[in-house]
């Protein structure tokens, strides 16, 4: 995991070191200081020495100043580094993320890829700052404490046996019991993103069914989940400010006690016991701020665990290692025997033995049941998803040859859930060629029959697309990814139930349009209307993930069940 995250370091491997280096020099001057308070206290103002005093005191203020300076350096070296490591960990991985197949995304979910880069990556942030500056000076703090105060006084030393054991095995326990709820504080936080992203996705919709309470109370059960999990996990980490009062108390007496006893034996001075008050308070803050550190590593961890898993993720749809193909010749597509499921472990298949081939230049309609899988057998098409057996083949080469780019602009998907982007509409139709002419622009909205609505709008094809696209209605949003689909200029248009939300004449027209416009693209049509694919040259009946039936509509009629029910069905529906 450290290896893995530590990459996205780089051009911050100064700050990183400055920071640490700044520390240590400024924890062996402040450790020194308490040293020359002693000496000053013993030589000085007990022998009335003022010339001694003021030397001395000149120097300790000389020391603080220069222990301020690289105090305050530390600091801004380990801020700098810190937030530029989380951005470069942010980088690293939303650039990864973008070369995620669609089994990717649904195996983390977008929900919890959201959380890895903002509630993960802060944690991480903060644990780094802290271990480059406070993971520094706490043992090194430590260390020289215990080797001054041992050059002081060993006998007193001893106190420390007995006081770092029992705070270490406090602190060992603390963490013990702690350290389990942070995994399933990170996923119910995953959780919680899920549902209120849903809720503002679909505002309109709980508006329109009045489910507003049934929302709130949705993310109360959410929020308190995390509250009581968090709730119980500073629980137990609270344990450790009693603890280490305690023994601060206890061990500040212990030294009382027995230092008094040596001054009255004449083997300790006066200034000494200050200073080991002072280095005393030293180890023990050591011990206090490393407990800090450990509680803020143990959220570190399981959030550098999922940023982890993220970065060394390897995207299951890659491009071919070996000379890959950079043209698609035509639009001919064949399905070789496919066999497709979503869970490798899973026996159920979501598409079984598809043998399918579909000419170059035509117009392919599928229909079927909801859950029959079509959706899943077009996406097989541009590499959405790979096949587990079998292969699909298109321009004569199996699509696994073609360079990525290459098959996906060739191949234009209207998929069912259009999704617009904040900007014009001119910069979501360039989505399809970014450097499409504004000629060609309207000519492709011509086809998609969105020219005319979008010259009405109060700055034409400038006009601000809300996010999501909430100021354009649902075929109106349908017309203009149709649009951006055909500027890609694909020798494949797939256009799955695309035009739902668009009425009967409008859809029309644009089939009509599709084809004399595009006689050379293979257009494959998805949809639940009849209506809709019944000029296509064939059409595909599909049932629980294999092909039932191919024909034209007057065939599929007079001999296909399924069909000619849903057919019957749809036209008494709209009489």
């Amino acid at each position: 995991m450290l290896k893995t995250l530590l990459k996205s370091v780089r051009q911050y491997k100064k700050e990183t070191l400055l920071s640490p280096l700044c520390v240590v020099v400024e924890v062996f001057i402040e450790m020194y200081i308490p040293y020359i308070m002693g000496l000053l206290i013993d030589n000085g103002i007990n022998k009335g020495d003022m010339d001694y005093v003021r030397k001395m005191g000149l120097f300790t203020i000389l020391l603080t100043l220069v222990s301020l300076v690289l105090g305050a350096s530390a600091s801004y070296f380990s801020a700098h580094a810190a937030a530029g490591f989380t951005a470069n960990l942010r980088q690293d991985m939303f650039y990864h993320m973008q070369d995620f197949s669609f089994e990717n995304i649904d195996k983390f979910s977008s929900a919890s890829l959201v959380t890895r880069l903002t509630t993960d990556t802060n944690n991480i942030q903060q644990a780094y700052q802290m271990s480059i500056r406070m993971a520094v000076r706490a043992p090194f703090m430590m260390i020289i404490s215990l080797v001054m105060a041992v050059t002081i006084s060993w006998k007193l030393t001893l106190v420390f046996l007995v006081a770092v054991p029992v705070l270490a095995l406090a602190m060992i326990m603390i963490i013990k019991n702690a350290r389990p709820y942070f995994p399933r504080i990170f996923r119910a936080y995953d959780e919680l993103n899920r549902k209120v992203r849903e809720n503002i996705r679909g505002v309109r919709e709980v508006k329109t069914y009045v489910h507003e309470e049934e929302q709130i109370e949705n993310f109360e059960k959410s929020t308190s989940k995390i509250y009581k999990l968090f709730s119980r996990a500073m629980f137990i980490m609270a344990f450790n400010g009693p603890v280490m009062t305690l023994m601060i108390d206890a061990v500040m007496l212990a030294l009382s006690w027995f230092g008094a006893k040596l001054i009255v034996g004449h083997q300790l001075a006066t200034g000494q016991l200050v200073s080991m008050f002072s280095y005393t308070m030293s180890i023990l803050m050591s011990l206090m701020i490393l407990s800090m550190i450990f509680t803020q590593l143990m959220m570190a961890q399981s959030s550098g665990h999922r940023v982890a898993d993220v970065l060394t993720a390897k995207p299951t749809i890659v491009n071919p290692t070996k000379s890959p193909l950079t043209s698609v010749t035509n639009g001919e597509i064949v399905f070789d025997h496919v066999d497709f499921k979503y869970d490798k472990e899973d026996a159920h298949y979501a598409l079984k033995d598809i043998d399918l081939r579909i000419k170059s230049g035509e117009t392919l309609g599928i229909i079927g049941e909801t859950g029959s899988s079509k959706s899943t057998l077009i996406s097989m098409i541009p590499r959405l998803y790979d096949v587990t057996g079998g292969a699909v083949r298109v321009g004569g080469h199996n699509v696994r040859s073609y360079d990525l780019k290459t098959l996906r602009d060739n191949v234009a998907v209207v998929l069912q859930k259009n999704v617009l982007f904040s900007g014009t509409i001119k910069d979501n139709l360039k989505w399809g060629n970014e450097n499409a002419s504004d000629e060609e622009i309207v000519q492709a909205a011509k086809i998609a029959h969105a020219d005319g609505f979008i010259r009405e709008m109060p700055d034409g094809y400038d006009t601000m697309v809300e996010q999501g696209g909430n100021n354009v209605s649902g075929g109106q949003k349908q017309r203009i990814t149709i649009a951006r689909a055909l500027l890609k200029k694909p020798k494949i248009l797939i256009l799955d139930d695309s035009t739902s939300a668009v009425d009967t004449k409008t859809e029309r027209e644009i089939r009509e349009a599709l084809k004399r416009d595009l006689p050379e693209t293979t257009k494959i049509i998805i949809s639940q209307r009849i209506v809709s694919i019944k000029d296509a040259d064939r059409i595909v009946v599909m049932n629980h993930g294999q092909i039932e039936d191919v024909g034209t509509h007057d065939e599929l009629i007079k001999r296909n069940d399924l069909y000619s029910s849903i057919a019957k069905f749809q036209e008494e529906n709209s009489k």
